[in-house]
C-alpha cells in the first residue's frame, strides 16, 4: 500500500469548516449558492457546513432581500458580530485596546494615554484592566482571545518580545505575561508585518501579491511585505524593518543608534514640533488634518524633507521588490496627504523605471483601525484555521 494516505472524514469536515468561515470572514457575506460556487462544494454539503458554524455561534444566516434576486432567493451567511477578539497595540505614549468582531466590525477602540514610556509589566497591567471592564460589557459576546501589534521584533516561535527599543522592551515575555492577567490565549507579532496583512486582506491590497506596508508610529518606522502572494517573514519573523535603511549621510540615530535610516530622519515627533503640537493628544488622523490645514513654510520644508528621504527608502524597496503597491500607514499616510505627488515623483526619479512603472502608492485603507484590526486578525487565526477545535475554548 502507498505510504500516502489521503484524508480522514474528520480532516476533511475541519478543512471545508475552515474555507467557508475564511471566506465570509474576509471577502464579507455570501450566499449559499455564492458559497457552492467558490468552494466546488455541493449545496447539500455547504448547508450541512454552514449548519455546524452556526450552531456553533460563528455564522449567521440571513434572508436576502426578495426584490433584488430572481428565483428561489439563496440564503446569505456572514460571519458573527458576536465572535471578538481584543487587539492591543503599546506605545510609548498610550496603550490601544480594541474589540473587532470576526465579521469585522470593530466595537470598541480605546487609547489610554500614559505619560510615560510603559513597562512591560505596566503595559500588562493596564492591559488587563482594561480588558477585566470590557468583559464586564461583553457579556453576551464570546472571546476568542488577544492579539498584539508591538513596535518591535517579536519572535514568531513563541511571541518573545526580543527588542522594542523604544519601549525599552528586551526579551520581554509580554505573551505569557498578559496570559496570566487575563486567562486568555495571547499572540503577538509585529505591528506593521500584521499591518501589511491587514491591508491585504480588508484593506488597499486586497486581490494583490506583491505589497510593501510601511507603518509610521510613535516608536519609529516599520514595515511588512507580502511576496507572491505571502507574508514574508524572514527566518525568525523580523522582515520588514525598512525604518533601519540608511537614507541619509546625517549624524541623527535611530533606535538601534545607527545613524542616518529613515526612521533617523523621517519622524513624528519633527512633524508635531513645526506644527506646535507637541506634548498634545494627535493620532494620525490628527496630524493629517494639521498639515492640510497648514500654509507654514516651516512646515512645508519639514514635510518636504521628511518626503524625499522617504522616497530613497521606498525606491530602493521598489528595485529590490518590484511590487505592485505601496501603503503607508500612521502618520506615513499624513505625510503622504501632504504632498502626495512630490513623493510619487522623487521614487520616480530614484528607481529603476522598468520597476516602478504601474507602482501605485497610498495611504492604508484601513485608517485609525488599522492596527486592531491587525492585531484581532492574529487572534482570529487558530479559529480561522480549525473552527471544529477551537470553538469549545471560547471565553464567554
Amino acid at each position: 500500500m502507498d505510504a500516502m494516505q489521503g484524508n480522514n472524514h474528520d480532516d476533511v469536515r475541519r478543512h471545508n469548516l475552515s474555507i467557508i468561515l475564511r471566506l465570509v470572514h474576509r471577502d464579507g457575506a455570501a450566499s449559499r449558492a455564492q458559497l457552492t460556487r467558490l468552494t466546488g462544494l455541493n449545496r447539500s454539503t455547504i448547508g450541512a457546513l454552514v449548519a455546524e458554524l452556526a450552531e456553533h455561534g460563528l455564522v449567521e444566516e440571513r434572508t436576502p432581500d426578495p426584490t433584488k434576486l430572481a428565483g428561489r432567493p439563496s440564503p446569505i451567511v456572514a460571519a458573527s458580530d458576536r465572535v471578538v477578539a481584543i487587539a492591543v497595540n503599546p506605545e510609548i505614549d498610550a496603550v490601544t485596546v480594541g474589540v473587532v468582531a470576526l465579521s469585522g466590525v470593530v466595537h470598541r477602540r480605546i487609547r489610554w494615554a500614559v505619560s510615560s514610556v510603559p513597562s512591560a509589566a505596566e503595559a500588562v497591567s493596564l492591559t488587563a484592566g482594561i480588558v477585566t471592564e470590557l468583559r464586564r460589557d461583553l457579556e453576551q459576546y464570546s472571546i476568542i482571545g488577544i492579539g498584539v501589534a508591538v513596535p518591535g521584533l517579536v519572535r514568531a516561535s513563541d511571541g518573545l518580545v526580543r527588542l522594542a527599543p523604544h519601549l525599552g522592551w528586551v526579551d520581554e515575555p509580554f505573551c505569557d505575561l498578559l496570559a496570566a492577567a487575563t486567562g486568555l490565549p495571547v499572540v503577538a507579532a509585529n505591528d506593521a508585518s500584521l499591518g501589511a496583512n491587514a491591508e491585504r486582506y480588508f484593506g488597499a491590497g486586497r486581490g494583490m501579491t506583491d505589497v510593501i506596508y510601511l507603518n509610521g508610529g510613535a516608536s519609529g518606522i516599520g514595515g511588512g511585505l507580502i511576496v507572491g502572494g505571502a507574508v514574508a517573514g524572514g527566518l525568525a519573523g523580523y522582515a520588514g524593518e525598512f525604518g533601519h535603511t540608511r537614507v541619509s549621510s546625517g549624524s541623527s540615530t535611530d533606535s538601534a543608534g545607527i545613524a542616518g535610516t529613515l526612521e533617523a530622519e523621517v519622524t513624528r515627533a519633527a512633524l508635531l514640533d513645526v506644527l506646535g503640537l507637541r506634548g498634545s493628544e494627535t493620532d494620525a488622523d490628527a496630524l493629517e488634518r494639521a498639515l492640510l490645514a497648514s500654509d507654514s513654510p516651516v512646515v512645508r520644508a519639514e514635510v518636504a524633507r521628511q518626503l524625499d528621504f522617504l522616497a530613497v527608502a521606498l525606491a530602493s524597496a521598489v528595485n529590490v521588490l518590484n511590487p505592485q503597491l505601496i501603503v503607508l500607514g500612521g502618520f506615513l499616510a499624513a505625510l503622504h496627504a501632504a504632498d502626495a505627488d512630490r513623493l510619487s515623483s522623487a521614487v520616480g526619479a530614484l528607481a529603476l523605471g522598468a520597476a516602478f512603472e504601474g507602482v501605485q502608492i497610498t495611504p492604508a485603507q484601513l485608517g485609525s483601525n488599522l492596527l486592531v484590526i491587525a492585531a484581532a486578525e492574529l487572534a482570529f487565526e487558530a479559529l480561522l484555521l480549525d473552527p471544529q477545535t477551537i470553538v469549545g475554548n471560547i471565553s464567554g
